[in-house]
């Protein structure tokens, strides 16, 4: 073989090997996932672009610490600046770089939209609808969307078949961390919103797995009672002792007797005059009347992590009623008649702010 021939096949070769590894390193720097939901990534003082490599990867937001590093290695990014960001697994090596390198300064499309704890779905759909380009239709229709709610069962441990059941008003109703979320623009999706709360809800309910698991209840059973307690003891210094006292009603055999559980029947989100009529309505959820024995079929609101913490550990007593004072200063009572003692005294100090 002449020498020109030597050359042609190793300049082929050569050519044939760079384009095989270019192929890897492109391969390498691609998203790892579709999932575009975000995810807290913290960033601590003193740290570089090259010592966070393992944690990105642990993370699961980037394929190779490798590959990684020789893309930072070509592209010398700006300094990482040590901040709280929020990746995804749809992102790929440049889009993570591209948002580390933006440092704290948030981009002025980025969103931040807070839900409060004791919001029901409508008021979750509302808020998702003056936020970001969602309508509230479009939310309470994804949480029909019975394939939707499949693959959430499958990520989430704590999601059941219990969400499918045709008698709750809403699929996702008690799931939804309340908490302050952080989102890339008003074009978020309403999945990649449930995603970051669900997210959160399983980051907040593991320390109690176990518990739950030992229980009488089903983790949708748990969250049903926790997001009563939630409403009933809004206004309560001690929601401990108000899931102590539905704890006993269940255990005798009562019904919960809950007015939140009829406002959330009833759908009425204002509770200024009361139930009314509505109070002896016969549906899945309303336990003032006699038509639901123990737990409505569904959680009617979204439970804090106090609500969560006082249904696990709830105070273990002999009361069966309980009323709050203006102050929150909570009173529990054995029978029906000391109760409304107890209420027609508070209403004669001008100490009764019950609606």
């Amino acid at each position: 073989m002449d020498k020109n021939k030597i050359i042609v096949v190793g300049s082929t070769i050569c050519i044939v090997v760079l384009i095989i590894l270019f192929g890897i390193y492109v391969y390498n720097i691609r998203p790892v996932s579709k999932d575009s939901g975000k995810k807290e990534f913290e960033v601590a003082s003193g740290e570089t672009y090259l010592t966070i490599d393992s944690l990105l990867e642990e993370n699961n937001f980037i394929r190779s610490s490798l590959f990684y590093k020789i893309y930072i290695k070509i592209n010398s990014p700006k300094p990482l600046e040590a901040c709280t960001y929020y990746l995804s697994e749809n992102m790929g090596v440049k889009g993570i770089v591209d948002t580390l390198s933006k440092g704290c300064k948030s981009s002025p499309e980025n969103i931040t939209i807070t839900f409060k704890e004791g919001l029901n779905m409508r008021k979750v759909a509302s808020i998702i609808s003056e936020n970001t380009n969602n309508t509230t239709d479009d939310v309470l229709n994804l949480l029909k969307d019975k394939k939707y709610l499949d693959e959430l069962i499958n990520k989430y441990w704590f999601l059941t078949e219990e969400i499918k059941n045709d008698k709750i008003y809403y699929s996702l109703e008690g799931y939804l961390f309340p908490n302050t979320y952080q989102f890339a623009n008003k074009d978020v999706t309403i999945e990649e919103i449930f995603e970051a709360m669900l997210d959160e809800m399983d980051k907040q309910l593991k320390p109690f797995k176990e518990a739950i698991e030992k229980s009488k209840f089903t983790i949708h059973e748990f969250l049903t009672f926790a997001s009563i307690v939630e409403l009933e003891g809004a206004s309560s210094d001690d929601r401990a002792s108000v899931a102590g006292v539905f704890y006993n009603r269940l255990e005798a055999g009562w019904t919960l007797g809950s007015d939140v559980t009829g406002y959330y029947g009833a759908k009425m989100d204002d509770w200024t005059d009361g139930l009314g009529s509505n109070v002896n309505d016969c549906n899945d959820y309303n336990t003032r009347g006699t038509c639901v024995q123990g737990l409505p079929v569904s959680p009617i609101a979204n439970p804090g992590i106090e609500s969560i913490e006082s249904v696990t550990n709830p105070t273990k007593h002999d009361y069966y009623y309980f009323v709050a004072d203006c102050s929150g200063k909570t009173y529990l009572n054995y029978d029906e008649n000391n109760h409304l003692k107890t209420i027609s005294k508070l209403k004669t100090e001008n100490n009764w702010c019950d609606i």
